[in-house]
C-alpha cells in the first residue's frame, strides 16, 4: 500500500534518521529535514545523520539477560537502520556493541540518501512546522534550535526540563605506554565482533588512585551561565569528577572497578582501580576513556589524565566537554501515540522525549515512525506490548512516570510488568527472572511485527 500524503521529520539524529527509514519502509513519502550544515550545534562536528557526539557504544548486546540487549534484538527484527549500521561498523567491545562513529554515520546517510522515498532537505526549522504539515515529527534531539525550542514551550505552556550530558575524551593508541597497559575484557568476556581483550586497561595501586581523586576534585571545571546552574545532572551519564566528589570510594565501584581483570605486566599484583579505554574507530588508532565524561576544563583534562599510568604521554584526539540537553514533560504533554496533546499533528521521538541513550532514542524514533507511517496509510497500529522492550519504554514517557518527578531514563527491566508465575514452580531469581522478561518480550513482538506487516 502506499500514499501520496507525504511525513515531514525535523532532526536527522538517531531517532529522525530511524523514522524516516520506518516511514519509507511502509511506502510512505517522507521529508527529512536537517539543519546542519546550515546551522550548526556546539557538539557536532560533521553533517551525517545519526552522528555520535558522546560514546560510540550502544552498550550491552546480550538480548537474553539484559534490557538494553533485548532493545537491539527487538530493533534488529523490526528492520531497524541504527541497528543494520551499528552491526556494520561494530568493534571489539566485550559484551557490548561498540562502532566506528565515522562508519557507522556514512551508512545512515548513504542508506537515507539512496531510498527514493525520502527527500532530506539541509534547512533549519525555526518555528512550528507550517499548518499544512498535517503529519510531522520532532526529533530534534538535546540541541533543539532554540526559536523551535522557544515556540513549542510557547505551545505547551510548560517550562522545558533540562539536564547536562557531558563528553568522554578520545587518545591515540600510539601515545598509550603498553608496557603499563593491557588489552582484556572484564572476566575475558567477548562481545560483537570481540575476542574477550576489547578494553585497553590501565592500573592504578591505592596511593595513584587517591592521587587521581583528589586531582579530579581540585582540577578546574567549566563555569555554568547564569540560567544553567539549577540544570542537573542525568544519573546514568555522571561527569567524572562529580562522581569523584561523592566519595573516595565511588569510582572503585563505577567505572574504575578492578574486578575481573589480571594485570599481565605484574600478575601478582591486584590493582587498586582501573581505568578502562575502549576502541573508538575501525582502525583501532583510538580509544576513549570509558565512563570518564568531565567537566574539567581544557587544560586540566589534560593534566590529570596523564596521571593515570600508561596515559602520560597521551596525545588526545578530542577532550571531554559538557553540553545542555533539553526534554519534554512526555508523561504530561504526549499521547500514547507520542503526539503532543496541544497540537496533535505533532509527534515527538528520541531524547527530547526523556529517553536517554543512543538506542533508546532510536527506538522512539522507530516507534514514532510507525504511528506516522499508518496515519498517513489511513490505517490503525496498536502500541508495542508493554512486554517489550520497545513498548515498556513507550509506556513510561507516555504515562507509566509521574509527571512532577519525570527524569531521563534507560531502558531497564523495572520498566516491564513483572513475569506471570508459574504454579508449583519457586519465584523467579536473577538470570532465571531475566531470561523470562526476554523470552516473553520477543515473542510478544512478533505479534506486534506482524499486525504492522498486515497493515502497512
Amino acid at each position: 500500500m502506499k500514499t501520496k500524503q507525504e511525513v515531514h521529520v525535523i532532526g536527522g539524529g538517531l531517532a529522525g534518521s530511524e523514522a524516516a527509514w520506518q516511514i519509507a519502509r511502509a511506502g510512505v513519502a517522507v521529508v527529512l529535514h536537517e539543519m546542519r550544515p546550515v546551522r550548526k550545534t556546539d557538539a557536532h562536528e560533521t553533517d551525517r545523520m545519526a552522528e555520535l557526539v558522546c560514546s560510540n557504544s550502544f552498550r550491552s548486546d546480550d538480548h537474553e539477560y539484559n534490557a538494553v540487549g533485548l532493545l537491539h534484538e527487538e530493533m534488529r527484527r523490526a528492520n531497524s537502520l541504527i541497528l543494520a549500521s551499528g552491526d556494520k561498523a561494530k568493534l571489539p567491545a566485550g559484551g557490548a556493541l561498540a562502532v566506528d562513529r565515522h562508519i557507522f554515520a556514512d551508512a545512515v546517510t548513504a542508506a537515507l540518501e539512496a531510498d527514493p522515498l525520502v527527500e532530506i532537505r539541509r534547512e533549519e526549522v525555526d518555528g512550528l512546522p507550517p499548518d499544512e504539515w498535517d503529519n510531522v515529527i520532532v526529533a530534534t534531539g538535546p540541541l533543539t534550535s532554540p526559536k523551535l525550542a522557544e515556540a513549542i514551550g510557547a505551545l505547551t505552556d510548560e517550562d522545558s526540563l533540562a539536564f547536562f550530558d557531558a563528553i568522554a575524551p578520545i587518545v591515540h593508541r600510539e601515545s598509550i605506554d603498553f608496557s603499563k597497559a593491557w588489552f582484556q575484557s572484564r572476566y575475558d568476556k567477548p562481545g560483537p565482533g570481540g575476542t574477550g581483550k576489547d578494553y585497553l586497561n590501565c592500573p592504578m595501586d591505592k596511593p595513584q588512585y587517591e592521587a587521581f581523586i583528589q586531582a579530579l576534585i581540585d582540577g578546574e571545571k567549566t563555569e555554568f551561565k547564569d540560567w544553567e546552574k539549577d540544570t542537573p545532572y542525568f544519573e546514568g551519564c555522571l561527569p567524572i569528577e562529580v562522581m569523584a566528589e561523592r566519595g573516595i570510594e565511588t569510582l572503585r565501584y563505577g567505572p574504575m572497578k578492578p574486578v575481573g581483570l589480571t594485570n599481565p605486566h605484574q600478575p601478582d599484583v591486584k590493582a587498586h582501580a582501573v581505568v578502562q579505554l575502549r576502541q573508538d574507530n575501525k582502525l583501532g588508532t583510538l580509544f576513549n576513556l570509558v565512563g570518564f565524561q568531565t567537566k574539567l576544563k581544557y587544560g586540566e583534562q589534560v593534566r590529570v589524565f596523564r596521571m593515570i599510568p600508561g596515559l602520560e604521554n597521551a596525545e588526545f584526539a578530542r577532550l571531554g566537554g559538557l553540553h545542555r540537553n533539553t526534554f519534554l514533560n512526555s508523561p504530561r504533554l504526549l499521547d500514547g501515540e507520542m503526539r503532543m496533546k496541544a497540537m496533535p499533528r505533532l509527534r515527538f521521538a528520541g531524547q527530547v522525549t526523556g529517553v536517554e541513550g543512543y538506542v533508546e532514542s532510536a527506538a522512539m524514533g522507530l516507534v514514532a515512525g510507525r504511528f506516522a507511517a499508518a496515519q498517513a496509510l489511513g490505517v490503525t497500529l496498536d502500541a508495542p506490548p508493554a512486554t517489550t522492550a520497545l513498548g515498556a519504554l513507550l509506556g513510561h514517557i507516555t504515562g507509566g512516570a509521574e509527571a512532577e518527578t519525570f527524569q531521563p531514563m534507560n531502558v531497564n527491566f523495572g520498566l516491564f510488568p513483572p513475569p506471570d508465575p508459574v504454579p508449583g514452580q519457586r519465584k523467579l531469581k536473577g538470570k532465571d527472572r531475566k531470561k523470562a522478561y526476554t523470552t516473553r518480550a520477543l515473542c510478544d513482538l512478533e505479534d506486534w511485527l506482524g499486525a504492522w506487516k498486515r497493515a502497512a
